[in-house]
C-alpha cells in the first residue's frame, strides 16, 4: 500500500506521520520545507516538496497512491474558508486525476445549519472532498475537541483553569461537546486505511458528552485546584475572544473562530465508530487530560497546535531561510576563545520559554504583552520542549526556520511588526555571530525599525553576552565533572 500524507507537520500529522513510519507501508510526505522533517522521516519515507495550491506538484506527490491523508486546515489565515475549499478541490482533482482510491480527512463535528464560520469551512471541505463518489471513496473522520498535550483545545482549558482562580464566562460554557483524546484520533484516522469497505463513510468520533464548563472543572481537579465558573450571557464573542487571546497561547483570529464554534454543539451524530471501529475504545476525558499532563510534566510533549501554522507570501516563502537581503540588520559577534561550538549551539537552542531571552526579560514581557493586545501570538505559547528544537515549531512569538547542528539557527518573527523579521545565531569559523534582520514595509516600518534602535542595543548585546557565558559556565561545569 502506498500512502500519501499531507498536514504531516501538523498537530495531528505529526503524530499519524510517526505511526505510519513504524508500519509495513510505503509512505510519501508533502511538505512546503523538506528539511522540516527529522531524520528518521527523510530515510524512511518518500519526500515531496510542494503544496496543494500547486497542481504540478501535488499530481506529482499522488501518482500511484492508494490512500491519501488530507490533514490541511488555512484557519490563521483571514480568508481561510476561501483558501479551505480551493485546497479542498484542488486536492480532490489531482487525486481522481492520479487514481487514488481512498481519501481520508479529519474534520470536525457539527450541523451544518448551526455551525460557525470555522465549523462551517471544516463542513465545506469535507463535502468538496466526498463529492465524486464515483471515482474515489472518502472516509470523513469527524471530531470535536481534541485533548491531548500541546492541542488548541487542551493548551486554551489548561491556561484557563491554571491562571484563573474564578473565571466569569459566556454562556457558551454549557454547550455540549464530546471531547476524544488525541491518541484515539490518531488510531481512527491509521485504522481508516485498512478499512473494508467501499463507499464514502461519514465516521463521528467523540468519549462521554460533556459541557465546557464540566470540561474545565474536570482539568481543575486532574491539575489539583478548586475553580469557581460564574457564566455571564451578557459577554459577546469580540470579549470572548479578547479574553482567550490574552490568557491563552492562541492569537486573536484564532481565539474568536474557535469562540464561535462553541455556541454550537460538536456531538456525535452517527454510530458509524462503533460499527466499523469496534477494536477502539475512546478514553475519557479524564484520562485524556492526565495523559497529557503527564506528557507535559516529563516534556514528552510530541507536537503542537502551533506547529508550522499560517500562510507566507511568496517573498517569504524564498526568504524564509536565506534572510541576507533584508534591509536593516542588528550583528553582534564574539570570538569563541576556547568556547565550543557545542556548548554554544546548546545554549542559544534554549532559548523562549521558562529560559526567557538571557537578560533583559522585561522589556520581551511588554513586547509581548503589546503583541498579544493587537492579537498577535504573544510570549506565552511557550516552546514544545525546554531543550530540542525542531524545524517549524513555535518559540514564543517566534518560529524556527532553519536549524544545523552545531552551526546555526534561524528564528522568524510572528509577532505584529511593520515588515518581516529574523534572528539568527551561528558560528561560523571562530566567531559566535548573532544578527537581527528587519525587512521593513513602508515608511513606518523603518520608523520602527530606527525608534527601537536604542532598546535593540541593550537587548542584543546583552544577549549574545549572556549566551557566551551561560556556554563557557556550561562546558567549565562538564570538565569538573
Amino acid at each position: 500500500m502506498k500512502i500519501l500524507l499531507t498536514g504531516a507537520n501538523g498537530y495531528i500529522g505529526r503524530r499519524l506521520k510517526q505511526k505510519l513510519l513504524d508500519q509495513d507501508i510505503s509512505l510519501r510526505l508533502l511538505v512546503r520545507n523538506p528539511k522540516s522533517l527529522d531524520e528518521k522521516a527523510q530515510q524512511k519515507a518518500e519526500v515531496y516538496q510542494g503544496d496543494t495550491f500547486d497542481s504540478a506538484s501535488l499530481e506529482r506527490a499522488l501518482q500511484g497512491v492508494d490512500v491519501a491523508y488530507y490533514l490541511i486546515h488555512s484557519l490563521q489565515a483571514p480568508n481561510y474558508r476561501e483558501l479551505d475549499r480551493q485546497s479542498a478541490q484542488n486536492f480532490l482533482d489531482a487525486a481522481v486525476k492520479c487514481g487514488v482510491k481512498r481519501i481520508i480527512y479529519l474534520g470536525g463535528l457539527g450541523i451544518k445549519e448551526q455551525a460557525s464560520e470555522h465549523l462551517l469551512s471544516r463542513i465545506e471541505t469535507g463535502e468538496i472532498l466526498s463529492s465524486r463518489p464515483e471515482s474515489i471513496q472518502t472516509i470523513w473522520i469527524r471530531a470535536g475537541v481534541i485533548i491531548g498535550s500541546g492541542s488548541a483545545s487542551f493548551e486554551i482549558i489548561r491556561h484557563l483553569t491554571e491562571k484563573l482562580p474564578v473565571m466569569v464566562t459566556p454562556k457558551w460554557v454549557n454547550t455540549l461537546a464530546q471531547p476524544i483524546g488525541v491518541d484515539d484520533v490518531i488510531s481512527y484516522l491509521d485504522s481508516a486505511k485498512d478499512l473494508g469497505y467501499d463507499q464514502n463513510l461519514m465516521v463521528d468520533i467523540g468519549s462521554e458528552k460533556m459541557t465546557y464548563r464540566e470540561m474545565m472543572l474536570a482539568c481543575a481537579k486532574a491539575l489539583g485546584l478548586r475553580r469557581i465558573i460564574l457564566p455571564l450571557p451578557i459577554l459577546s464573542i469580540r470579549l470572548s475572544s479578547y479574553w482567550l487571546n490574552i490568557f491563552t497561547p492562541v492569537p486573536y483570529n484564532v481565539a474568536k473562530s474557535l469562540i464561535e464554534g462553541l455556541s454550537s454543539e460538536v456531538v456525535v451524530q452517527n454510530d458509524h465508530a462503533k460499527t466499523y471501529f469496534p477494536h477502539i475504545r475512546p478514553a475519557s476525558f479524564q484520562e485524556a487530560v492526565r495523559k497529557a499532563i503527564a506528557e507535559m510534566e516529563n516534556n514528552q510533549v510530541f507536537s503542537r497546535w502551533s506547529d508550522a501554522g499560517g500562510g507566507v507570501d511568496l517573498w517569504e516563502e524564498q526568504h524564509m531561510d536565506d534572510p541576507s537581503t533584508a534591509i536593516l540588520t542588528d550583528r553582534q559577534r564574539v570570538p569563541l576563545e576556547g568556547v565550543s561550538k557545542e556548548a554554544l549551539f546548546s545554549t542559544f537552542c534554549s532559548i523562549g520559554g521558562k529560559e526567557g531571552w538571557f537578560g533583559y526579560d522585561w522589556l520581551w514581557k511588554i513586547r509581548g504583552g503589546v503583541d498579544k493586545l493587537i492579537g498577535g501570538a504573544g510570549l506565552n505559547r511557550g516552546r514544545r520542549d525546554p531543550c530540542a528544537l525542531r524545524i517549524g515549531e513555535s518559540v514564543d512569538f517566534w518560529r524556527v526556520e532553519d536549524l544545523i547542528p552545531d552551526e546555526r539557527l534561524l528564528l522568524r518573527a510572528q509577532m505584529k511588526v511593520p515588515g518581516k523579521a529574523w534572528l539568527e545565531f551561528r558560528l561560523r569559523g571562530g566567531e559566535f555571530i548573532q544578527t537581527a534582520y528587519f525587512y521593513p514595509r513602508g515608511l513606518w516600518g523603518r520608523l520602527y525599525w530606527y525608534l527601537l534602535m536604542p532598546v535593540h542595543y541593550l537587548v542584543f548585546r546583552n544577549m549574545i553576552r549572556a549566551i557566551y557565558h551561560k556556554a563557557k559556565q556550561m562546558q567549565q561545569k562538564i570538565k569538573e565533572a
